[in-house]
C-alpha cells in the first residue's frame, strides 16, 4: 500500500467521524425545538450520528487491515 492510499482512508475515517458528530449536533437541535422537524427525526439523526462516529470507523478501519504475513 502506498502513502496515497492511506492518507486517503484517514481522510475518510476522519470525514466519517466529523460527519456523525454533525448528525448528532443538528439532531440535538431538532430535539431541543431550535429546528421546526418531527422530534422522531431529531432522535433517528442522533442515534444514527452516534453508529457513524463509533461503528462506521471501526468497521472501515477492520476492512482495510492488512493481511496478516
Amino acid at each position: 500500500m502506498n502513502d496515497d492510499v492511506a492518507r486517503t482512508r484517514w481522510f475518510i475515517l476522519n470525514l466519517s467521524r466529523l460527519a456523525g458528530v454533525a448528525l448528532v449536533i443538528v439532531g440535538l437541535l431538532v430535539t431541543q425545538g431550535a429546528i421546526t422537524w418531527p422530534l422522531e427525526v431529531g432522535y433517528v439523526m442522533i442515534l444514527l450520528g452516534m453508529v457513524d462516529v463509533f461503528v462506521v470507523p471501526q468497521v472501515l478501519a477492520r476492512r482495510w487491515r492488512s493481511p496478516k504475513e
